[in-house]
């Protein structure tokens, strides 16, 4: 949102009769400016939306006979984009589209169903789609973005059902991995309680995982209203090769939009030969 210069003038005035610390103010003009954001970006989204309703159309071969080479292990495996709830695939149009122009030539974006009501059940169909790309592609293991319950899906599939074996780096985009308390009036529906505090689905991923060899990534913005505490959206587990990203001044639906965070998934994305993944500290973003 944009202040006119002819309400400038007033601003000081303002101050002198209401002061406010300048660190709020500053809160307050990027609260603001994230919101204006959110809404186009909502509006947009609801436009694109009918087109992402249908699964996309496969531009691959068929699957390869059991005697095909497999693909040289510096070859970029496929990245796999999966949205969050009652979303589908069009959340990804810019996504896939700065992936594409810089080197990722199979992108591929799942749909699961908006009547889906256990993560456990979507984690196991995912392991499906992914076994069937790993086979399709001739690559072992792929790579996901996972926005807000997608990530979550996601991550119980690789930490809990072995999915670790398929998924080399699992990028989580404002997921609620310790749970959100955000609309209580949304208990209604099975998926929303298993994304709260405490619920089963949490306390397993809280469980141990030695060994698990996916590496984790998640973005988290200090101005996310669906993540309740914030920190939430931080990945904290002892046994994890996990990293958490900040990101300041993105709403929840700007995180698989904005272009900082788009740049800091392709950093994410491009791990070395070690399993360190480049710094991730591009426009606004900064690794806790």
């Amino acid at each position: 949102m944009k202040v006119t210069r002819a309400a400038l003038p007033f601003l000081p005035l303002c101050q002198r009769l209401f002061p406010i610390p300048s660190r709020l103010v500053g809160l307050s003009v990027a609260l603001l400016k994230a919101t204006a954001l959110e809404i186009a970006i909502l509006a947009g989204h609801l436009l694109l939306y009918p087109s992402g309703i249908a699964p996309e159309r496969r531009s691959t071969p068929a699957l390869p006979s059991s005697d095909t080479t497999r693909l040289p292990i510096e070859a970029k495996p496929p990245v796999v984009l999966l949205h969050g709830f009652i979303d589908n695939r069009s959340v990804f149009v810019l996504l896939r589209r700065n992936l594409a122009q810089h080197g990722r030539q199979h992108v591929e974006s799942l749909n699961y169903s908006p009547l889906t009501c256990d993560i456990r059940t979507a984690a196991e169909l995912l392991g499906r789609h992914i076994e069937e790309i790993c086979e399709r592609t001739g690559h072992d293991r792929v790579d996901i973005v996972g926005h807000s319950l997608g990530g979550l899906i996601a991550r119980y599939y690789a930490q809990c059902l072995g999915g670790d074996m398929h998924v080399r780096t699992l990028v989580t985009l404002g997921t609620p991995h310790s749970g959100t308390s955000v609309a209580p009036l949304m208990n209604a529906h099975p998926i929303v309680r298993q994304m709260r505090p405490g619920s089963e689905v949490i306390e397993e991923l809280r469980k141990p995982a030695p060994g698990c060899r996916t590496h984790f990534v998640s973005f988290w913005s200090d101005l996310d209203h669906l993540m309740d505490p914030l920190e939430t959206a931080c990945i904290d587990h002892p046994d994890l090769l996990a990293q958490n990203v900040r990101v300041s001044g993105v709403g929840h639906l700007a995180l698989p939009v904005h272009p900082a965070v788009a740049a800091g998934i392709r950093q994410a994305l491009d791990i070395d030969e070690t399993g360190v993944p480049a710094p991730t500290q591009t426009g606004g973003l900064t690794v806790a």
